[in-house]
């Protein structure tokens, strides 16, 4: 339904992987093949996850990594990354769509840009494929290694050339522009701090070319302006700026330490952020003030981040955090749970450049739904609002998810037929590229 339309007690149709039509419990439903009786459960559009590094849930809460700043944090990790594979690229991805859906999410996208092997984005779409999950993946790269400046090793980088070819063909081989596509793609070179200036601009050039989106990192680390600084003579704002990325068809990760004159400059541009609250918190670095953001006219959604960094994949539990941020930063009437859906669904929508279909309820939107369910203890007593009591007295999870109308959990079960055989080669990869084999 359009945003701030609520119904209680009432009913939604779909149709052929569309929202079909809507009413109140006074209104007659149309003739359908099956009922779900939601049970008075709370129903809202499928969440959209707009950051995330699937492929990090391979070193979740990895030891040595655990209490590093976020430098510190990659650094460690960069050279466990480099065993990356299409397998076990394939089985993260699994594992993470399996993990977001149960958390209500019907949408992400995915950072991928660490690449010693080629053909990983092709490894995750056929995950997403079989799942019949909607993906938005991101073509992300590094040009700068450790010997360049930089900060991976020079497993992880490529050049130029390799990284614009493959972006080429990724596009062309899947990107799918046309309403109800199930499969997206994004360019996304890494930072500011691993890529050089050249692929940024480069980068641009083609996402304007085919008209697909811009995704990237930006001021998200106090270091990051130290660096800018010394090696571009700008902070990251102004290189950002510089290299044709302050467009409409952008959105950024994290972008903390923006000033208030460089937020409104972005905010004029049509570039949009994304907040991940957990994991600013685990890394113990600032976070965005999202309702400044959103106050200015910038689209702010949520994202996961990276399963090594936040630790997770649940998207509700994100929702949430973003509440809590903003009313810890600002005060108890910063953010209210509905501002906080929003932020995760009609916000996240307009970051992936997807708001025509995706984020709401409305008629002809893509039937991507959510019937949550929250245990019977945590909603005793919550009587009066039942939006706020979804995310304040949680944890809640999916109990009914639905993409493209498709039940892909059913009665708080997955429904994936290749889980269980990927559990236990996740777990193996897992192990070896920790060290523990």
């Amino acid at each position: 339904m359009e945003a701030g339309r609520e119904i209680d007690g009432g009913w939604i149709a779909l149709h052929a992987g569309r929202v079909h039509s809507t009413g109140s419990s006074t209104q007659p439903t149309p003739p359908a093949e099956r009922v779900i009786d939601a049970g008075g459960r709370l129903v809202t559009p499928g969440l959209v996850n707009t950051h995330h590094h699937m492929y990090q849930n391979l070193t979740r809460a990895f030891a040595p990594a655990i209490n590093g700043t976020l430098f510190q944090w990659l650094t460690t990790l960069y050279p466990r990354w480099a065993a990356l594979d299409e397998e076990s690229t394939y089985l993260s991805t699994y594992v993470a769509c399996a993990e977001l859906l149960l958390s209500g999410c019907t949408t992400s996208s995915d950072h991928m840009y660490v690449h010693p092997k080629p053909n990983l984005i092709d490894a995750q779409i056929k995950a997403t494929t079989e799942i019949g999950f909607r993906f938005m993946a991101n073509r992300g790269s590094m040009t700068r290694s450790v010997e360049d400046g930089g900060l991976p090793p020079a497993s992880v980088v490529q050049d130029e050339d390799t990284i614009l070819s493959d972006s080429e063909r990724l596009i062309r081989t899947f990107h799918d522009p046309t309403p109800g596509a199930m499969t997206r793609v994004a360019l996304a070179p890494c930072s500011m701090f691993s890529v050089s200036e050249s692929i940024m601009r480069a980068t641009a050039e083609l996402a304007e070319q085919h008209d697909v989106r811009l995704h990237t990192h930006l001021a998200e680390d106090k270091d990051e302006d130290s660096y800018a600084l010394e090696v571009y003579g700008r902070r990251p704002v102004e290189y950002f700026e510089d290299v044709g990325w302050a467009t409409p068809r952008s959105w950024v990760a994290h972008y903390v330490y923006g000033s208030a004159e460089e937020n409104q400059r972005l905010a004029a541009a049509g570039v949009s952020a994304t907040q991940c609250p957990s994991s600013n918190m685990i890394l113990a670095g600032d976070t965005a003030d999202a309702q400044a953001l959103r106050s200015m006219g910038m689209p702010v959604g949520i994202g996961c981040d990276g399963s090594a960094s936040s630790d997770s994949a649940n998207l509700w539990m994100e929702t949430r955090g973003a509440m809590l941020l903003a009313r810890y930063r600002s005060g108890p009437s910063a953010m209210s749970a509905r501002e906080a859906l929003s932020m995760a669904t009609a916000g996240s929508a307009a970051n992936l450049g997807w708001s025509d279909e995706i984020g709401h309820l409305n008629p002809g939107a893509c039937a991507d739904l959510v019937i949550w369910e929250s245990s019977q203890l945590s909603q005793t007593g919550a009587l009066t609002d039942p939006v706020e009591g979804w995310l304040r007295s949680g944890p809640a999870s999916g109990w009914y998810v639905l993409v493209a109308g498709n039940p892909l959990v059913e009665a708080g079960e997955l429904k994936l037929g290749e889980l269980d055989e990927v559990l236990p080669r996740h777990a193996a990869a897992a192990a070896s590229m920790q060290g523990l084999n």
